[in-house]
């Protein structure tokens, strides 16, 4: 369990985490959340009118410090070396908290917005397969985060197909073959006098598999590979490992997981703005992908981090300041 510190207690060599007026050290869970709802209200302002939010919240429980006098604060969310946001102790939890709860912080937070005016459209776990061990003992180990997708308005910009996953090599072996050769099962559900039909047809309206005779040309004339290039629909549940960066004290935000929200919301030349820049990994990607980027970073210390990392990591790039 993390400790938490008033601010006049915070040590020497943790000082540099800290910023006066930094999110994540308010006294309660409601000032917390209506502190991102103030954030977000001005992201929306500058959002284009068809723009997209990916909004990415760890948890926290509520706990307390025996004999402790302090009135019920919200802790400061931080992360491990494995890049986890960690456990917070919670002093006097209050507001129907009680020692031990799962405070729910990103739905408190989606639903907030959502009744701030943002469409709430989907909620995604990232799934850490390396998440670090926790000492708890009655209680699943924690190994997942939300991430939220909002919107301004009700149509917007979503380029799915930019994020399609791989079809597994099963998939394609038998949407190849033809629906003579797909055997289905033995048995029709309900039914114990029949053998259940081929579980696919490729073409409904003709009824017949794609290498029937006279079935669409440039169909047949395509390789297995390129009738399933574009490959499955993303899933809600996105399985990425925290990964470190050594230019920094702590993990950073996965690329792999910034790739799949900058690819699905925007265009090559289109620009993406992160409120809370950290060390720069939704700014070092979106140039990757031919995004420009606006970062926001209250803390100066990750603010010039986040500078060297993308400027090294693009030497030939103008204009990161």
């Amino acid at each position: 369990m993390a400790t938490i510190y008033r601010k006049s207690e915070i040590p020497s060599h943790l000082q540099e985490f800290f910023c006066p007026a930094e999110i994540g050290l308010e006294a309660t869970v409601d000032a917390y959340v209506a502190e991102m709802v103030s954030v977000f209200r001005e992201v929306r302002r500058v959002l284009a009118e068809d723009g997209v939010l990916w909004l990415n919240l760890g948890d926290s429980y509520a706990g307390g410090h025996s004999g402790s006098r302090d009135p019920e604060r919200w802790p400061k969310q931080s992360r491990n070396n494995n890049g986890d946001r960690m456990e917070h102790a919670r002093k006097r939890p209050g507001g129907g908290l009680k020692p031990k709860d799962l405070i729910g912080v990103p739905w408190r937070v989606a639903f907030a917005l959502q009744a701030d005016g943002w469409w709430l459209r989907s909620d995604c776990v990232w799934n850490k397969p390396n998440a670090m061990p926790e000492s708890v003992r009655d209680r699943p180990t924690k190994a997942h985060e939300y991430v939220f997708l909002l919107t301004r308005s009700e149509r917007y910009a979503y380029y799915g197909d930019e994020v399609r996953t791989p079809a597994k090599e099963s998939s394609i072996t038998r949407l190849s073959q033809d629906i003579d050769a797909q055997g289905g099962s033995d048995r029709v559900p309900g039914k114990t006098n029949g053998a259940m039909k081929a579980v696919i047809r490729m073409d409904k309206q003709r009824g017949h598999g794609r290498r029937h005779e006279g079935f669409n040309a440039r169909w047949d004339a395509m390789s297995r590979d390129e009738q399933m290039a574009l490959g499955a629909q993303l899933r809600t549940v996105w399985t990425i490992a925290t990964s470190a960066f050594k230019g920094a004290h702590f993990a950073t935000f996965p690329p792999a997981l910034a790739e799949i929200c900058i690819k699905s919301g925007s265009q090559p030349g289109d620009t993406v703005l992160d409120p809370f820049f950290g060390a720069g990994t939704v700014g070092l990607v979106a140039d990757r992908l031919g995004r420009d980027a606006i970062g926001i970073e209250l803390n100066p210390a990750y603010a010039e981090m986040a500078r060297r990392r993308i400027t090294n990591d693009a030497p030939l790039l103008v204009g990161v300041s």
